[in-house]
Formats: structure tokens, C-alpha cells, sequence
């Protein structure tokens, strides 16, 4: 059963990193992964393309909307991971970290270039 839908830039490597560790993890298939950029996307009239590319957008089960480090977090949970992305919600943290992941996704391409030498990915296209 899906529990939790995941809206992602398939065009940013780091982002199309971390959906295919997801899906290494995910055994049970709980976490479906639409890739912005897809056809697939198309089915999700209700996802706004240019929001879902600002931040990560996610949909649980009973269709509650989860975004950013939220959306990581109970991604990671699901799978029994939650633990690598808890301490980015703890109230006192929570703030800086969404704030930083808002940074992040901005420049999510310039980062991957400093970190991989390559700014964006065909990941299979």
C-alpha cells in the first residue's frame, strides 16, 4: 500500500540520488516517487509544478500535504530511517534546518555541480 507520494526534480542529480536510495530502502513499496519532469506528473493536476520545483512536495495516505524536510522525514520514517532526519525537527532546530533546505533547493543545481561536477542529470531521459 502507498503511503506517501513524492513530488521531485528528476532533472537535479542530488534530488534523483536520494529518490533512488529511497527506493533501494523502500522494500514494501510504501513511497511512490512522480518525477516533476514526467509524464507521470500529469495524473497530479492538483500538484502546482512551480511550487513542487521550489520545494519537495509529498501526499500521505489520508492527503495531508508535506513539504521540504518534512516530506524527507516521513519518507525516512516509513522506512525505518526516520532517525537520520529526526534531529532536523526537533522545535528548536526546525527553523534553521528549513530555512537551510530552502537554500539548498534553490541552488540545489550549483551544489550538485561542487559536489559531483554535474550541475543536472538525464537520469535515464
Amino acid at each position: 500500500m502507498i503511503e506517501l507520494t513524492l513530488f521531485y526534480d528528476g532533472t537535479c542529480l542530488l534530488c534523483a540520488r536520494e529518490m533512488s536510495s529511497l527506493e533501494k530502502h523502500d522494500k514494501r513499496r510504501q513511497i511512490k516517487r512522480v518525477d516533476i519532469n514526467s509524464e507521470e506528473f500529469m495524473r497530479y493536476p492538483n500538484v502546482n509544478y512551480e511550487k513542487a520545483n521550489e520545494i519537495l512536495h509529498a501526499y500521505d495516505s489520508q492527503g495531508q500535504l508535506l513539504l521540504g524536510l518534512d516530506a524527507a522525514h516521513k519518507a525516512w520514517s516509513l522506512l525505518g530511517r526516520g532517525w537520520l532526519y529526526a534531529p532536523l525537527r526537533w522545535p528548536i532546530i526546525k527553523p534553521a534546518a528549513d530555512k537551510a533546505y530552502i537554500l539548498f533547493a534553490r541552488h540545489r543545481y550549483r551544489i550538485s555541480k561542487w559536489l559531483t561536477g554535474a550541475e543536472k542529470c538525464n537520469c535515464g531521459r
